[in-house]
């Protein structure tokens, strides 16, 4: 394993950081929702740190997260080894109370008495940091830090560049968790905003480095071949983790790791990977597949759930992703993966469910219109044929409800 220093208090991490809001989930909806095998996650775990990962990365609203990570911790007496992230709900938090009440409940849920990296979950704006002055944020988090509770302060961000740049100077922080991955690299705070939070001495830390696993499985053929063309032995998800780690402004970056073979993969791609280890023939390869990508990838959902539930039912992350199949996969796939996953289930979950109320879209990290994405998920996906299907179904279900 690979390391890189913390700027700011010296801090080794290893560059490939574990997030862990999919861990042990057999889905991402299923870990999210607090559904997850405890013995796979306790076992992950374990094995990643056991290999040299030493930074862990979680939040109050994964449900069941925090608990299943203290424990593991806590059973096999690994605390002092590795490095805990974890994030206050700032749409939770109402007032200043509430800032100790779920500090305190994460203390409890991770069994230790301090948070390694402490960050605000998705702060996107100043206007949300001067209701937080209100509260006396500042000098809350002097006391934590003088306690020894809090080590390191930051935030994670999912808004504008613009809002970013300012953000970066409205406090002395410490870390700072955006999005990045090759496929835009002026998305939210994108490479001006890393660049700028380097230049500070703030330690930059990645998520979604796969798009949510869309680099991997949602890349279209050509992307692919592409890829192999200029060398068949390394994976897509292997030229995605490399892009990152190429930055020298960037620590570490966080993958949801949900199986022992993709923490294994992930693990021998950061034994090699260095700052400025690409060439100009592989970023120019980089090009060419975002540019094949981006053509085809229609909707840029992450899949991470923020959205859900849905008060009618919709299953939003499963419709976008059909959709974005037909598109960059062929459309047999993307129409079979739609009727299956939307119409099929247990419960309909399509995109015509929708009554656009506009819930889900201030919760979106991506700021997807969801509404009208969805109006276009269902006039390229319902057809004649889904709905003969739609209402055959229904015809079924009823009959079978009376029996």
């Amino acid at each position: 394993m690979n390391y890189r220093t913390n700027p700011k208090n010296g801090d080794k991490l290893s560059i490939l950081g574990f997030g862990c809001m999919r861990v042990g989930g057999t889905s991402l909806a299923a870990s999210f929702g607090g559904r997850f095998d405890a013995q796979k996650a306790e076992n992950l775990i374990k094995t990643a740190i056991d290999k040299g990962v030493n930074f862990f990365d979680t939040a109050y609203v994964y449900a069941g997260n925090e608990q299943i990570l203290g424990k593991t911790l806590t059973k096999y007496d690994v605390r002092k080894k590795v490095y805990i992230a974890t994030k206050l709900p700032l749409l939770l938090c109402k007032s200043k109370s509430d800032l100790d009440k779920f500090f305190n409940r994460q203390l409890e849920r991770l069994q230790t008495d301090y948070i390694d990296y402490y960050l605000f979950h998705m702060l996107s704006d100043t206007e949300t940091w001067d209701k937080m002055l209100g509260w006396e944020i500042e000098s809350w988090i002097r006391e934590k830090k003088a306690s020894g509770q809090i080590r390191q302060i930051g935030f994670s961000y999912h808004g504008s560049r613009d809002e970013f740049l300012e953000l970066l100077d409205v406090y002395d922080w410490d870390c700072v968790l955006v999005q990045y991955n090759y496929s835009d690299e002026n998305y939210q705070a994108g490479i001006t905003g890393i660049n700028k939070a380097a230049s500070k001495g703030i330690l930059v830390m990645i998520m979604e480095p796969l798009l949510g696993g869309q680099l991997v499985t949602g890349l279209p053929q050509a992307a692919v071949s592409r890829f192999n063309k200029a060398n068949p032995d390394v994976s897509p998800a292997a030229w995605g983790l490399r892009w990152v780690w190429n930055k020298p402004e960037v620590t570490l970056l966080l993958s949801g790791m949900n199986e022992i073979t993709q923490l294994d993969e992930n693990i021998r791609i950061a034994e090699t990977a260095v700052p400025n280890m690409l060439s100009q023939e592989e970023i120019e390869i980089f090009q060419d597949v975002k540019k094949i990508f981006n053509e085809s990838f229609k909707i840029h959902c992450t899949g991470c759930h923020y959205c859900m539930p849905c008060p009618f039912g919709v299953n939003i992350p499963v419709c976008f992703t059909a959709y974005n199949t037909y598109h960059s996969i062929n459309k047999q796939t993307g129409t079979l993966q739609y009727s299956m996953s939307t119409m099929l289930s247990e419960k309909p979950g399509y995109a015509s469910l929708c009554k656009k109320c506009g819930k889900c879209e201030p919760n979106c990290p991506q700021h997807i219109q969801i509404g009208t994405s969805l109006s276009e998920v269902q006039k390229t996906m319902e057809n004649n044929r889904f709905k003969i299907m739609r209402f055959g179904l229904k015809l079924f279900r009823g009959k079978k409800r009376k029996k």
